[in-house]
């Protein structure tokens, strides 16, 4: 395998990059899927109301979150090498944008602190600040090429490294797209380990500094499948939902009626304290957690 000194084993294609991104606008241009969306339009109307269309913004909690992991983890952990803005490389936020950003890989360490930055002025900036700020946050998401790409194929010695001329999905053939004319299958991306790639097992423990986050798809192996389960997360999230690319979780009203079950009994009852009378209730709650993993998770 042929790859520049810098851009290591993680690189997910087999040719060597060219150019490493300088810039948040340089990063989003590399992964730009705008144009994939004047043919799948009703998909990009799904996705662009899920989370991955906005996945290092978040609802403005994730943001938050890995501003502090600079501030109060990176800071101060002892041998991070991180005192200051200028000292983050792009290694110090692989350990949210492992998942949240894999595409940072291939950008160079004055992205990371430029999304540092931007996670400031959302925070702490004025009203426009703060608005520009998020609005350029959410153009660093999970899109079209990073499933149907980037991470498309998770076996590469068995399947080959993606290609840069070729998107992946259900089947092989052509695509009536110049900048992509060719389409080939991935065996993974209708299965559960294709989510598994972010939703993990927990500890990144190929990161210098594992951080404990989604084991998702650690529950969904060893409690759900180990059990018997024979869904898949596209199942429940895609198809059974309605929801196709729209995919939600626990905060979404479908997806809780799909995932609980919750009934509550209650008696209200009148408690005498000596001369006191207290009004209370008498409650029994059932929850039964219908889904192939914990919930909460990540």
């Amino acid at each position: 395998m042929t790859l520049n000194s810098e851009v290591k084993a993680k690189y997910p294609y087999k040719e060597p990059l060219e150019r490493k991104a300088k810039t948040v606008d340089e990063l989003i241009a590399m992964y730009d899927s705008s144009e994939c969306m004047g043919c799948h339009a009703e998909i990009a109307d799904q996705w662009e109301k899920s989370l991955h269309a906005r996945s290092i913004f978040g609802t403005g909690r994730t943001i938050a979150t890995i501003l502090t992991t600079y501030k109060i983890g990176l800071k101060n952990f002892p041998y991070s090498g991180v005192k200051d803005l200028k000292d983050v490389k792009v290694e110090h936020l692989m350990i949210c944008a492992k998942c949240h950003l894999p595409q940072l890989e291939e950008a160079e360490d004055s992205v990371a602190q430029e999304i540092l930055r931007l996670a400031m002025d959302y925070m702490e900036g004025d009203e426009k600040t703060s608005q520009k700020a998020a609005e350029k946050l959410q153009k660093l998401n999970i899109n079209c090429l990073i499933c149907h790409q980037r991470n498309a194929i998770i076996h590469k010695w068995v399947e080959g490294y993606p290609e840069k001329n070729t998107v992946y999905g259900s089947k092989t053939g052509d695509h009536p797209f110049e900048k992509f004319p060719k389409l080939s299958k991935s065996h993974a991306i209708s299965e559960s380990i294709f989510c598994g790639q972010c939703h993990g097992l927990g500890p990144n423990f190929e990161l210098d500094n594992p951080s404990q986050c989604a084991t998702l798809y650690g529950s969904y192996l060893w409690s759900y499948v180990a059990k018997g389960g024979m869904k898949s997360c596209q199942d429940c999230h895609m198809r059974e939902s309605g929801l196709g690319h729209n995919i939600q979780a626990y905060r979404d009203k479908k997806m809780q009626e799909m995932a609980l079950d919750f009934e509550v009994n209650a008696r209200p009852v009148y408690w005498r304290d000596g001369a006191t009378i207290k009004p209370m209730i008498y409650a029994i709650v059932n929850m039964r957690n219908k889904a192939g993993h914990t919930i909460p998770d990540g």
